[in-house]
């Protein structure tokens, strides 16, 4: 781990991963194809699951939701792009918030991810949160700036989301909502399309907060759309 992770405090306005504030860390190898990772800092554990080569210039960052978690929506979609994404070169890492729930927190966690990724050889980052994590995607994203080739929220909450107004209309959003869900509507991913101003909502009809029910449709959709999104990214710069 480089020696410039830690030692800050957050909010010093040094880079992300300098924020943190890095105690120490480790790393083991899970499966061929899979670390975890561990950064310990006087706010909490932030933990990684990272799928692929560490040296990936196309690198997904997912998250989860208001009470954390690192295998995702839909019985574990995260796990399963995280392996189907490295077989084609695109990292995915998969971060633990160290207190979920707290907005500026989890978006240091998020960029800060990225941060560690681009010191490894990522150029170019998709970000994706289901529910409360869909708000520290879009505002990770946005932080991320030109290095941003897409966003994806699931089932999104729209507190938080206030600022995406200032989103570059060249970014692909992509909100994903159940129609069923039990705790936050489909009009939630509307509203935050309509702050963007542009921005794809897929409505998944039967399906609840969890979004299991559509778990085939999700994943086969995203391993086909992120793809193309780092595509055209690398197109437009």
């Amino acid at each position: 781990m480089d020696d410039d992770s830690g030692g800050r405090s957050e909010g010093s306005g040094d880079s992300p991963l300098k924020a943190l504030g890095v105690l120490a860390a480790q790393e083991v190898t899970i499966t061929s194809g899979l670390d975890h990772i561990e950064l310990f800092t006087m706010q909490g554990l932030l933990t990684l699951f990272w799928h692929g080569d560490h040296d990936a210039e196309h690198v997904v960052l997912a998250c989860g939701g208001a009470m954390g978690g690192l295998l995702g929506p839909a019985d574990g979609l995260y796990h399963d792009l995280g392996e189907a994404l490295a077989g084609i070169g695109i990292g995915v890492v998969r971060v633990g918030w160290r207190r979920p729930n707290d907005l500026e927190r989890c978006t240091l966690d998020l960029t800060a991810a990225a941060d560690l990724a681009s010191r490894r050889g990522g150029r170019a980052f998709i970000t994706m949160g289901h529910s409360f994590g869909g708000a520290v995607a879009l505002r990770s994203g946005l932080m991320l700036d030109r290095h941003c080739a897409g966003i994806v929220t699931l089932a999104t909450q729209s507190a938080g989301c206030e600022m995406a107004n200032a989103l570059d209309p060249e970014v692909p959003l992509l909100l994903l909502h159940g129609d069923r869900d039990e705790i936050l509507p489909a009009m939630s991913s509307e509203m935050v399309r309509m702050i963007a101003g542009h921005g794809d909502l897929v409505v998944l009809p039967g399906t609840g907060h969890l979004l299991s029910e559509a778990g085939p449709e999700l994943r086969e959709r995203l391993a086909a759309w992120i793809p193309e999104q780092f595509e055209h990214h690398a197109g437009r710069t």
